[in-house]
């Protein structure tokens, strides 16, 4: 709903975040960013954490994020998770959704 606001969103954000965990994609950060841009989320108000560490294991879990106006839906996976969790919260003071170092969205 381009007009609505975060949480008349939040539905169909966990619904798309629910459908890529239960899928083969499910660890991967570029699968979640991917499906929400097909759904019609802008790409360009997004952020993902790494789904590999540094040596290359697995992501204990992986968040990413969506900004809407002065607020964020914000969803987190992984196998410290359990299953999918999914939120608004409040924009940072910095204007961001995600704490910390975030990946690039350059594709």
């Amino acid at each position: 709903m381009p007009d609505g606001t975060a949480a008349d969103n939040l539905p169909l954000f966990a619904a798309i975040t629910a459908s890529v965990w239960a899928s083969e994609d499910r660890n991967g950060g570029r699968a979640y960013i991917d499906a929400l841009v097909v759904a019609g989320f802008d790409k360009a108000a997004m952020q993902v954490t790494r789904d590999r560490s540094t040596v290359g294991n697995q992501a204990e879990s992986i968040q990413f994020s969506v900004k809407w106006g002065e607020e964020c839906l914000i969803g987190q996976v992984g196998p410290a998770t359990g299953d999918p969790v999914t939120v608004v919260v409040p924009v940072l003071v910095e204007g961001t959704c995600l704490v910390g170092e975030t990946r690039p969205i350059d594709w």
